[in-house]
């Protein structure tokens, strides 16, 4: 046991484990100090024989309690355990990167038995609303436990003998009761807006499907040719006559990546030029939070790779391949490093934001996965960037037409992606004064 954690006392003097925000109806309410023990128990109960067979269900960091797949269940599950509405189940050797989860429907299932199960006690001066329980182990009081609890070197095991010596300050039922209302209200409002942004997103793909032609394509086992219009077209050029390939290199002044400086991260500042690196490259935006900086002699030694306005950028390596960006006037002057490549286009043949938009489409992305060995998405070398097959219509304007229809969508994803992180961050600052911290009383 970690010395930081003491015992419980019901005599406790528990003032400074009170939490910051109280509704006002609340406040100067006792709150207990208690273990995890005080308002759960364990249950051990097990399918056996006679029991009605029941679903079998695992547990998910993401998704929760899930079907658990056939090819893992055992042929027989009289040892399963049964888990009823609103008790909880975890793998005590997943736990700590928060593999547990509370069972909401009305029918009984049944987990492995190496999992742990137990329910709140529903009854009595300790009583433990299920819905707070379940707010509160996404709180940093619950994280900062599990995270140093456990044994085995490997891999972390924490058992319901271990979790049970968490100490929690319990408010009064009805309390708990209103602050699992409050977090519920506002886990209503970030999946309206979780799912407001998923729905602009696939606006925005379908629409980038039926703005550019189809390339060739297989459809039931014949070679289609590529399409030489778009499905979709706006209004003032449905008549400008049909659409043409080229190949990017010819229609560019420069494809080209930068370097990272002798001595890597030690060469970063805090301000001075821009360094893009891929992790600054977005699906269409520029990522600049985190953004390191070089002083002006390290930026002159490989002044090549300075970033000009209207430059894309396009990630060439790693996992983030694929991810493309415009330069814009926050970054004109500084530099990238050589997992991100330059292209400069000549703008009276394309567009550098029609550019863009292809890249991070689906055809665009689909031919930077024909260069990758197996669809690994390993690398990609400049040689086959200037080989990427373009779609263009025969006139700039069109172009100009379709990049602002779609930057624009992009614009407003951006927006309501950042509504989402406020409605996020708004939460967590809810969670972190609704609940107490042990750690925080006893600095």
């Amino acid at each position: 046991m970690s010395s930081k954690v003491k015992s419980p006392s019901a005599t406790a003097d528990v003032s400074a484990f009170v939490p910051k925000l109280r509704f006002p109806e609340f406040i100067g309410h006792a709150v207990q100090k208690l273990q995890l023990a005080d308002v759960t128990t364990e249950s051990t109960e097990r399918n056996g024989a006679g029991h009605v067979p029941s679903q079998v269900m695992g547990v998910s960091k993401v998704e929760g309690i899930v079907p658990m797949e056939a090819r893992i269940i055992s042929a027989d599950t009289t040892r399963y355990k049964f888990v009823r509405k609103d008790w909880f189940a975890y793998n005590p050797m997943r736990i700590n990167i928060g593999s547990i989860a509370r069972w909401q429907g009305d029918s009984d299932i049944l987990v492995s038995p190496d999992y742990v199960v137990f329910r709140c006690k529903g009854a009595g001066p300790n009583r433990l609303d299920p819905s707070y329980l379940d707010h509160f182990r996404r709180s940093a009081a619950w994280e900062e436990f599990v995270s140093e609890k456990g044994d085995g070197s490997v891999r972390v095991r924490i058992y319901y003998k271990d979790l049970a010596r968490l100490q929690l300050a319990l408010p009064s039922f009805p309390e708990q009761q209103k602050i699992a209302d409050c977090i519920d209200s506002s886990d209503v409002l970030i999946e309206a807006q979780g799912r407001k942004v998923e729905v602009l997103k696939a606006h925005k793909k379908g629409l980038t499907q039926r703005l550019f032609p189809r390339p060739e394509r297989i459809e039931n086992g014949v070679k289609i040719p590529a399409d030489t219009i778009p499905r979709l077209r706006f209004p003032e050029f449905r008549t400008a006559g049909d659409w043409g390939r080229g190949e990017l290199g010819p229609k560019t002044d420069k494809v080209g990546s930068g370097i990272t400086p002798n001595g890597g991260d030690r060469n970063y500042r805090s301000s001075g030029r821009p360094f893009v690196r891929s992790q600054n490259v977005g699906w269409g935006e520029l990522l600049l939070d985190d953004v390191a900086c070089l002083d002006e002699e390290t930026h002159n030694s490989f002044a090549s790779t300075e970033i000009r306005l209207g430059d894309v950028l396009l990630n060439i390596t790693g996992a983030s391949i694929g991810r493309s960006a415009v330069a814009d006037r926050r970054i004109v002057g500084g530099n990238v490093n050589q997992h991100v490549c330059i292209i400069r286009v000549k703008q009276k043949e394309i567009d550098q934001f029609y550019l863009n938009q292809y890249l991070i489409s689906q055809y665009g992305q689909k031919q930077i996965d024909n260069f990758q060995a197996g669809g690994n998405r390993q690398g990609l070398n400049f040689a086959q960037i200037r080989t990427f097959s373009i779609p263009l219509p025969p006139k700039m304007p069109e172009q100009h037409r379709i990049a602002e229809c779609l930057t624009s969508l992009d614009d407003l994803i951006n927006a309501e992606n950042q509504k989402l992180d406020n409605l996020k961050s708004h939460k967590k600052g809810l969670m972190q004064q609704l609940f107490s911290s042990f750690a925080e009383a006893d600095a």
